[in-house]
């Protein structure tokens, strides 16, 4: 006769409805926090929130600056294409007034008056 007797009992993880790669054993921390360092918490995680946004915003205000800066620099030398293109023009007539067939016909005054008021 045997005075064993058997303590433990198996159990299936099927029948405690857990599956394969789930921990078995829950995680208890310890460390308790109040209400004012909870408080606390939150104030440092919306500063540094803040922080990062302020960090953003003036990353996109430098971008704004310099597509001013390239705005204005276009502007400039879009002004003096045009200043460029009248002048070619008017050194263009000039040249085309001078060689037209008029005005090889054209001859040079003898003499020059003028009248005086």
């Amino acid at each position: 006769m045997s005075y064993y007797q058997n303590t433990q009992s198996f159990t299936s993880r099927r029948q405690q409805n857990w599956s394969r790669n789930q921990n078995t054993v829950a995680f208890a921390s310890s460390v308790k926090l109040g209400p004012v360092a909870h408080t606390v918490l939150v104030a440092l995680m919306i500063t540094v929130l803040g922080l990062i946004y302020l960090t953003q915003a003036t990353r996109a205000t430098s971008y704004d600056y310099e597509s001013q800066k390239i705005d204005s620099q276009i502007a400039d030398l879009s002004t003096k294409k045009s200043d460029l293109e009248i002048e070619n023009a008017r050194l263009t007539a000039l040249e085309t007034v001078k060689n037209s067939s008029v005005a090889r016909t054209l001859t040079t005054a003898s003499s020059t008056e003028y009248v005086q008021q």
